[in-house]
């Protein structure tokens, strides 16, 4: 099958590997980066003797014990639930692959990150979408969810904290999907690689639900994309064996010294989240006030967690030519396009953890321009 071209991924490789590069990337759906040196701070001399003595070989495909040791550990349950997977993009094609059957189809939210709709037809997959509405606040339901599933539907995911939106499924909704969903034989995949940035009250995880299976990541909350490192917490012994061997077909195992890494962080957690919550929230304070000075022309729906937001153009134009006309002014954001909503742009509120209110000023002066 030949796949379209990726538009989200082309605009941003564009940008951010340039020459030079660009000044202030609020493209990016990750957190405030963090250097090799700033994560082995976090452990001082002990932690570079550690990662000294790794063996560079393979990894067990499940992941090490070790590693799924600590993130079993962010969830309060059993490490055996933990596969470890290249980024949280592993996770999701192993799904959609063990899913795949003639004639079967998942259900995934409109707008969505790009690639799971084409990885998912990749596989043969047909694609039933459930559209987030700007109108409500992009607010997700059981209702909505359940309206696209059908006798073919082998796979229902939700996303939450949700890219490009922000918006967010409630505990108890999350479970009464569950629920539904499992009376008809269909698994409940949750996305959950913003968890646990919210703004307001904390949600929990849906890693305790039955009949979810939760998917995430180093990449997004975590903000250590360069581990490529995700995980699937499944407790269903039986799909748990089938992902374990697709990994094992797909990428085999991931690096002993990135594992290492990432076991490292989450030693860490506290410290690398409270960095991550307290650039999110100032950046989203600047950003609401941008908002409202904006209001007559931009309508947008403020993000419940996560890193990024959707606002769009009231009088429905293309945002694309605002965006390149940002590029050049050196702030990069995304245009609705690469989600297939064009009037839409995506804003990302954490990678820029000093700048952003710069950034914004920059756009202030783009927008006066028309």
């Amino acid at each position: 099958m030949k796949l379209p071209p990726f538009r989200l991924d082309r605009w941003l490789a564009q940008h951010e590997f340039a020459s030079p590069a660009i000044r202030y990337n609020l493209a990016a759906s990750t957190g405030p980066g963090w250097t090799l040196a700033e994560l082995l701070a976090l452990g001082g001399e002990a932690a570079r003797e550690e990662l000294g003595s790794i063996r560079l070989s393979y990894a067990p495909p499940e992941g090490s014990r070790f590693l799924r040791e600590r993130i079993a550990a962010l969830y309060d349950v059993d490490p055996d639930w933990v596969v470890v997977t290249t980024g949280a993009a592993e996770g999701l094609w192993a799904f959609f692959c063990s899913v795949a059957e003639r004639e079967a189809s998942v259900a995934l939210p409109f707008p969505v990150f790009p690639a799971m709709p084409v990885v998912a037809q990749a596989f043969g997959l047909k694609v039933r979408s459930y559209v987030l509405d700007r109108g409500s606040g992009f607010a997700q339901t059981a209702e909505q969810v359940l309206s696209a599933v059908d006798e073919t539907t082998r796979l229902a995911l939700v996303n939450t904290p949700h890219n490009p939106t922000g918006s967010v499924m409630e505990h108890a909704e999350l479970a009464r999907l569950a629920g539904a969903l499992r009376a008809r034989g269909v698994v409940l995949l949750v996305d959950e690689v913003y968890h646990p940035l919210y703004f307001g009250a904390r949600r929990p995880s849906a890693a305790k639900i039955e009949n979810a299976v939760v998917i995430s990541d180093f990449s997004k909350a975590l903000s250590l994309a360069g581990l490529r490192l995700g995980w699937i917490i499944e407790r269903d012994a039986k799909r748990r064996e089938q992902l374990i061997d697709l990994r094992s077909y797909f990428t085999i195992s991931s690096s002993p010294l990135t594992e290492a890494l990432g076991a490292h962080a989450l030693a860490h957690a506290d410290e690398v989240l409270a960095r991550l919550g307290e650039v999110a929230r100032a950046n989203l304070a600047s950003l609401e006030r941008f908002m409202d000075e904006h209001r007559d022309r931009i309508g947008w729906a403020p993000p419940q967690g996560g890193t990024v937001s959707f606002p769009w153009w009231l009088d429905g134009r293309d945002s694309r030519p605002m965006c390149q006309a940002l590029a050049r002014e050196g702030v990069l954001i995304v245009p609705g396009d690469c989600f297939d909503a064009p009037e839409h742009f995506r804003v990302g509120l954490v990678a820029e953890a000093a700048g952003f209110s710069d950034a914004l000023d920059i756009a202030r002066r783009v927008l006066t321009r028309g």
